[in-house]
């Protein structure tokens, strides 16, 4: 696996990361404005709701999922694998691997779809007469999965190879499989 996909792979799901963290604080100062100025002043920001739950939980809860994955963060039933040779470990790897770049590829392939039938539509929600476009926060969905979709190849391909997927996690792209010309 050539280091600069391993870097590219690293550095997207770093970046989406930090889109989600901000998306938290995004909702964290857009719900306290809203809350100060009704208590105030009895006038809230129009549409929070909407806002909050069709574009920041949004954010939040999937563009984190990729990096996530590749830090080895998502949960992983061990319970027999240390019975298993290392043969066998590693070929339930490539087979939980394909699984998961299936699941995702279907996923993205199914939001996207989503997606752009909303963008062609031009969905939007009404809220105290302020229309909304949430047309965009179905974009959220495809590109994450996309993401994890490319997470797992990257898994695979370097589990195939013989390295370490678990690597991928703290910037040692030769522990992963980097093969030198």
């Amino acid at each position: 696996m050539p280091a600069f996909v391993l870097r590219l792979t690293r550095r997207l799901t770093d970046a989406l990361a930090v889109v989600g963290a901000l998306g938290v604080v995004a909702m964290l100062v857009h719900i306290n404005v809203d809350v100060v100025l009704r208590q105030l002043f009895h006038w809230p920001v129009p549409a929070t709701n909407e806002i909050v739950s069709r574009y920041y939980m949004v954010m939040v809860a999937f563009l984190s999922l990729a990096w996530a994955d590749r830090r080895g963060e998502m949960i992983r039933v061990e319970v027999l694998s240390g019975l298993l040779s290392e043969r066998l470990r590693r070929l339930i790897q490539v087979f939980v691997y394909l699984a998961c770049a299936a699941a995702f590829a279907v996923l993205t392939w199914t939001t996207w779809s989503e997606a752009m039938a909303n963008l062609r539509s031009g969905t939007f929600v009404m809220s105290l007469n302020v229309a909304v476009l949430v047309w965009p926060s179905y974009f959220v969905l495809p590109v994450a999965f996309a993401l994890a979709l490319l997470v797992s190849l990257v898994k695979l391909a370097v589990t195939l190879s013989g390295g370490d997927p678990d690597a991928l996690s703290d910037g040692h792209e030769r522990a992963a499989g980097d093969v030198q010309a």
